[in-house]
């Protein structure tokens, strides 16, 4: 490296630490969990995307470990080489039949799906019109194919149909509209019954990255499309493994066989990237078996968010409107919100600041997100330890 290059680097560094922007990790010692500990601590976990508290789930180990005896450790290839067992495929048909489609393929990571969905699909004849507030993968991955690109404001409808028309008019021969089914910064729903209905009326497909919602939202936790009762009108989804499913890793697309089909010949992050490990595999359909009879799971996933949110509104926080277990902080300032989350942590709470460039500029915020794993003791110790740093930090009265 050369001693300029090493200069620049060291300078965007040093301005994003002037900035506030540095964002900083620490290891946990114990399996994720709504109680963690970090740093020999034991802490509240309020920032996981383990909604359904399945990360540390004794049956998915089990799966994961019987899989590891049985089917080794990895699969050293690639899926149409020798990198396919029997249980990726039995994943993908139970992800299908869980979700209602056709089929359904895996993926390293849904950021690889979203990744690797665009450029197969859409030519340059084609147009994609993406919400504003989609998912970077999305937008990445838009950002890989040919087709023309229309971007509307977060859940505006007729700036939607604005880009609808206006790709009509510039001679489209597809048009897709691609959308977040859960703004995971904000916990908003997108409008998936207004975007099926503009979809139908310009004969357009609609894909949903629905990350944030399978296995919780809707009837038996099959997604927003269920939850909004439009399901049969979004072409394809998008979604992980990595968050109610288990919270490993690993990402997929579901949809109709010929779209299954032609990303298994094309999609360039399957053809080129290892198989997911069989233990992630095993425990996947674990995780799928409770989700599909954990009614009690996500009636308590709910309730913690609904106590919650009531709980943080009492003591004077500015929260974002919504019905999601994410349950976003206001502060606006992104030194402040790392602060808060540093006071947060002196009392044993697990939280994150989010800023600049994960959300935009001034909008800096502690997204707090429920789990079905936390008891309402927790909440009310989590609560005690928000008024207390709320004060030490100025931010309540």
């Amino acid at each position: 490296m050369t001693p300029e290059f090493a200069r620049q680097l060291r300078e965007t560094l040093s301005e994003i630490e002037a900035q506030g922007l540095m964002k900083r990790e620490r290891p946990i010692a114990s399996p994720q969990g709504g109680h963690v500990t970090v740093e020999g601590r034991e802490m509240l976990n309020l920032c996981a995307n383990n909604y359904l508290g399945l990360a540390d789930h004794p049956q998915l180990v089990a799966a994961a470990r019987a899989s590891l005896e049985r089917d080794g450790f990895g699969m050293a290839s690639v899926r149409f080489i020798c990198g396919t067992k029997p249980l990726h495929r039995a994943l993908e048909h139970a992800l299908a039949r869980f979700l209602d489609k056709e089929d359904a393929i895996l993926f390293a990571a849904c950021f690889d799906a979203n990744g690797g969905l665009f450029e197969p699909l859409l030519g340059p004849e084609d147009a994609v019109v993406s919400d504003a507030l989609n998912h970077a993968s999305i937008i990445d991955g838009i950002r890989l194919c040919k087709a023309r690109r229309y971007r509307y404001a977060n859940s505006d409808m007729d700036a939607l149909e604005t880009c609808l028309r206006q790709a009509r008019a510039d001679g489209a021969r597809h048009v897709m509209i691609a959308t977040d089914g859960v703004f995971s910064m904000d916990g908003y729903l997108a409008r998936l019954p207004d975007i099926v209905a503009l979809a139908d009326r310009y004969d357009a497909l609609v894909m949903v990255d629905d990350c944030h919602a399978t296995g919780f939202m809707g009837p038996q936790g099959r997604g927003s499309p269920h939850h909004h009762g439009v399901a049969g009108q979004v072409d394809i989804l998008t979604g992980t493994l990595g968050k109610a499913l288990g919270g490993a890793i690993g990402g997929y697309v579901a949809g109709p066989q010929a779209v299954v089909d032609l990303l298994r010949q094309r999609a360039r992050p399957y053809l080129f990237s290892n198989s997911l490990p069989p233990s992630v595999v095993a425990a996947g359909l674990e995780a799928l078996k409770i989700i599909e009879t954990g009614e009690a799971l996500r009636a308590r996933l709910f309730g913690n968010a609904a106590y919650w949110r009531a709980g943080l509104e009492g003591l004077g926080y500015e929260l974002l409107p919504g019905e999601h277990p994410i349950v976003p902080v206001m502060l606006g300032d992104a030194r402040l919100s790392q602060e808060l989350a540093a006071r947060l942590y002196e009392h044993g709470v697990y939280v994150a600041g989010f800023f600049f460039p994960v959300v935009p500029e001034g909008t800096a915020r502690i997204r707090t997100q429920m789990n079905a794993a936390l008891s309402r003791r927790d909440l009310d110790r989590a609560l005690d330890a928000f008024d207390r740093a709320g004060r030490e930090t100025g931010i309540l009265g």
